[in-house]
């Protein structure tokens, strides 16, 4: 049986003959170091050498669980549209998106995050593997939350209930990934997100 070669460990029950024992806190630990490769180095310069260097972990680590640096990065972007947004519950449409407004804001003007998607997006225009990851990964997990937040709005009457999801959907997200990825503004005002909020809720209703 194979075990992790640069970090063994107690085996508690045995794997088929031949196959390799994964440890979760391995993979976890080259997951974030990819974040953290991609924040020093941006994708083009990344290496599974720094990867695993930043992980504390041998090559073969790496190349066990993925087998280039292309789907060691697709996998991890596209587990960011599995984990989402959470979806606020303050009871009136404004509320919700202010709430959903504060936590985006944050998530994206996160030194990190800051340095990855600017670079990914770059990359995918060369790569159309990465244009869906990114798409997946910066699309689905906010629709996840902003769908329930225009159905909870529905559900109070006060959007309409047949109103275009795509178009609202554009209308929710667009403006904060305008002023933090494409035009990548320094700071906000801090009256920005709650006028953004009342002017999108409005423009939701009117639809």
């Amino acid at each position: 049986m194979t075990t992790e070669a640069d970090e063994p460990q107690p085996r508690p029950r045995r794997a088929p003959a031949g196959a390799a024992v994964l440890r979760e806190d391995v993979t976890e630990a080259i997951r974030a170091a990819v974040f953290g490769e991609l924040a020093a180095v941006g994708y083009a310069r990344m290496s599974i050498e720094g990867i695993a260097r930043r992980a504390g972990v041998g090559k073969t680590a790496v190349y066990r669980r993925w087998r280039s640096k292309l789907h060691l990065v697709l996998d991890v972007v596209s587990a960011l549209a599995v984990r989402g947004l959470p979806a606020p519950d303050t009871g009136s449409l404004e509320g919700d998106l202010r709430l959903l407004y504060e936590v985006m804001s944050r998530a994206l003007r996160h030194p990190v995050a800051s340095q990855i998607v600017p670079d990914l997006q770059a990359e995918a225009a060369r790569s159309p593997e990465i244009a869906e990851a990114l798409r997946k990964a910066l699309r689905e997990g906010q629709d996840g939350a902003a769908g329930q937040i225009l159905a909870a709005a529905a559900g109070r009457g006060e959007v309409r209930a047949d109103l275009d999801a795509e178009l609202a959907l554009d209308l929710i997200s667009g403006p904060l990934y305008w002023r933090a990825i494409v035009i990548r503004a320094p700071r906000l005002p801090a009256s920005h997100l709650p006028d953004l909020a009342r002017a999108t809720a409005a423009a939701l209703k009117a639809l």
